[in-house]
């Protein structure tokens, strides 16, 4: 199978096009043939070396960690999907990525692909609609009626995050540059702050909640438009707990853990409409296809997903 792997940290020129053999499942997994992988921050910062610590792998290192595909082959004690299946998922975090034509995965992790939704469209959520929901719910525990500020919100995360705190009741103000305000408005955003002619901790105050995509003094800024016993939660950095106590705010930084029954529940809102995928660039799955979605995705400016084309 082709898929595209590092074999040493560093730039997008590490990226290279392998012939590799096709994986088989272990226990409890299947073997997903892909139709669509996405890009998403982790990838270049893994491949950089940033994250060594954290994730140790092996090399040779396939990335990518979001799959949508048809289930080719099954282990023989996978009773809940089979052979044909339309599915998407977040693997777990290997180096047995999706940047691939198959891929396995543990079948705990999988949900099945809505039908009024794309293979495409499908593999832009999993890590970014989780990444939302595991802030917004399982941090921030947010309710109808609280005032929420999303950082970024024409990235993956954000427009996710947007649709899915609306979908609660929430108040969402969000931050984007001048060309996204009248798009995060369409997607149900309440107030846009254009970060190019506004400061937001001058325009906002007395919030509930704020999801952190960007760290460094954004994120030290976002503690002053936090209401006394407010919360932020953090995908971009840890945050500093002395200003966080001071401040008597809760804190924290999350990082994604893929849980199958929570992707299961958004599949339900895109099935039924509650939200809806954004994506704004397409690549195809070639070395040079690659390296160009990670050059798109360092910039942070990009809209919506970057989405990986496979079959």
């Amino acid at each position: 199978m082709k898929a595209i792997v590092i074999e040493q940290y560093g730039g997008r020129d590490e990226l290279k096009e392998v012939e590799m053999e096709q994986p088989t499942p272990a226990e409890g997994q299947v073997v997903v043939k892909q139709k669509a992988s996405s890009i998403n921050p982790i990838d270049w910062k893994l491949r950089e070396g940033y994250l060594q610590s954290m994730v140790p792998f092996d090399f040779p290192i396939i990335l990518g960690w979001d799959s949508a595909g048809i289930i080719e082959e099954v282990a023989d004690d996978v009773k809940d999907f089979k052979v044909g299946d339309e599915v998407f998922a977040r693997p777990e975090l290997t180096n047995k990525g999706t940047y691939a034509e198959y891929t396995t995965i543990d079948a705990h992790l999988l949900a099945k692909k809505p039908n009024n939704i794309s293979f495409q469209e499908a593999a832009s959520v999993p890590l970014t609609a989780m990444s939302a929901w595991q802030s917004l719910y399982d941090f921030g525990n947010i309710q109808e009626g609280d005032r929420v500020l999303i950082h970024a919100g024409a990235g993956g995360v954000g427009t996710m995050a947007i649709q899915l705190a609306k979908n609660t009741g929430a108040y969402v103000a969000t931050t984007a540059s001048t060309k996204n305000v009248e798009f995060l408005k369409s997607l149900g955003a309440d107030e846009v702050i254009d970060y190019t002619k506004q400061n937001f901790d001058e325009e906002l105050t007395n919030f509930d909640f704020v999801l952190d995509t960007l760290g460094g003094d954004i994120q030290e800024k976002s503690y002053e438009v936090l209401k006394d016993g407010g919360a932020l939660a953090s995908l971009a950095a840890p945050p500093d707990e002395d200003l966080a106590s001071k401040k008597n705010v809760k804190a924290g930084f999350v990082w994604l853990e893929p849980k199958g029954e929570q992707l299961n529940k958004i599949a339900k809102l895109l099935a039924d409409e509650k939200v809806k995928p954004v994506v704004g660039h397409y690549f195809p799955l070639s070395e040079e296809g690659i390296k160009e979605a990670h050059a798109l995705s360092e910039t942070q400016h990009a809209k919506g997903k970057i989405v990986i084309e496979i079959a």
